[in-house]
């Protein structure tokens, strides 16, 4: 069952551009969201809107265009499924907030385009200020995109992961991943994102007990409608 989120569904940039709808489309399995994506952006037109889906997904590994499938070292019973995204593979599970962004970057922008790279940067800033309300200090990495832990114990563990497809039209599908309270065993059965022995942690590991999946979707959803907003 989807339902869309108040107020932000309604809400209107300080030019009269419309921010995005959120719709929270429950849990869903990974190939039923991607399939909706693609639909989704296919038919769009000038009118269609913007949206942000808030989803959580059964176990999945999910492959980027370029991924090598080396990289899933043991899948036990995990599916592994094919995406049109960047990136590498990367882990959906019980307990991450997944928000994919289904976007057109030309629309009501200065200059009647936002670049991929601006685009990405305000995805981040989001996640970023998402941690920092539960006293949580994120990081980039120069060259490996998603976010990570900036300090403690477990610094440099990627907590965020991020891919995109952006077509040529200017439209975007796929999203970010923020993991709230996972069973983050297998991240240990592949090489995150391509890189062999990266550490991945989630939120109440690092000390955000507090930290409830609901809450978290709806702060980092409304820290994108923020950050989109300034944009416009």
């Amino acid at each position: 069952m989807q339902t869309a989120l108040p107020p932000a569904a309604a809400a209107t940039a300080g030019t009269g551009a419309r921010l995005p709808q959120i719709i929270r489309r429950g849990v869903e399995p990974y190939e039923a969201s991607f399939a909706a994506m693609r639909a989704y952006t296919d038919a769009r037109d000038g009118d269609s809107a913007d949206q942000l889906w808030i989803v959580e997904h059964p176990p999945v590994y999910t492959l980027g265009l370029g991924a090598d499938r080396a990289h899933v070292l043991n899948p036990h019973d995990i599916p592994v499924v094919q995406t049109d995204r960047g990136g590498e593979v990367t882990y959906h599970g019980p307990g991450q907030v997944v928000i994919y962004l289904l976007m057109d970057l030309r629309r009501n922008r200065s200059g009647a385009r936002l670049f991929a790279r601006e685009f990405v940067h305000n995805i981040e800033e989001a996640v970023i200020d998402t941690l920092a309300a539960y006293n949580l200090a994120g990081e980039r990495k120069q060259g490996a995109p998603g976010i990570y832990a900036a300090d403690g114990p477990w610094q440099g563990a990627k907590v965020a992961a991020l891919g995109l497809k952006i077509r040529g039209n200017g439209c975007t599908y796929h999203g970010v991943s923020l993991n709230v309270a996972m069973d983050l065993a297998p991240f240990s059965w592949i090489n995150p994102c391509g890189y062999e022995g990266l550490a991945t942690v989630d939120m109440q590991t690092l000390g955000a007990k507090q930290a409830r999946l609901a809450d978290v979707q709806d702060l980092l959803a409304n820290q994108l409608i923020a950050r989109f907003a300034g944009m416009a």
